[in-house]
């Protein structure tokens, strides 16, 4: 699995927001403060975090899921269709989740695929501000084939 393969991401970009309960008011600041740059992509959210958005910030949102419903799991699968470009998750570290399995899966499928992930304000800051953020840009994701491939086989 050395090779890589590139998947393009135009100037504008898909953004996934998710946020944990504890953690919404700090994603909705730093939606509010970005709204202008946020403006330019296409954002995408899980349920209770896109209407909060939606109604509290007036940026449109694709709503998914609610977290625990399904919505984490919506945002890896997009992720792994490659529509996905930025995974913006404030995740709770100091508060179980009863959907913890799925948040686990999100972020590594987000790994997987080479999605690059803010998980708190300071990340999204660095990642948002960055001049890839305004242009197109070659992401490198390994060429899974060859793993394909090789669970096709059968003994």
């Amino acid at each position: 699995m050395n090779e890589m393969v590139v998947q393009e991401m135009g100037k504008k970009k898909s953004i996934a927001l998710v946020a944990h309960d504890n953690k919404k008011r700090e994603l909705l600041q730093w939606v509010r403060f970005n709204k202008g740059n946020l403006s330019l992509h296409d954002l995408y959210a899980t349920g209770t975090t896109g209407k909060l958005i939606e109604r509290e910030v007036g940026l449109p949102i694709h709503t998914l899921q609610s977290g625990p419903l399904g919505g984490d799991q919506q945002v890896g699968a997009k992720i792994a269709e490659g529509v996905i470009d930025f995974l913006v998750f404030f995740w709770d570290p100091l508060q179980p989740q009863p959907h913890d399995p799925d948040v686990k899966a999100l972020l590594r499928i987000a790994v997987v695929w080479n999605v690059p992930v803010a998980c708190n304000r300071t990340s999204a800051d660095f990642i948002f501000s960055s001049p890839l953020m305004e242009e197109t840009y070659a992401r490198r994701i390994p060429d899974y084939n060859v793993y394909r491939e090789r669970n096709l086989s059968v003994d």
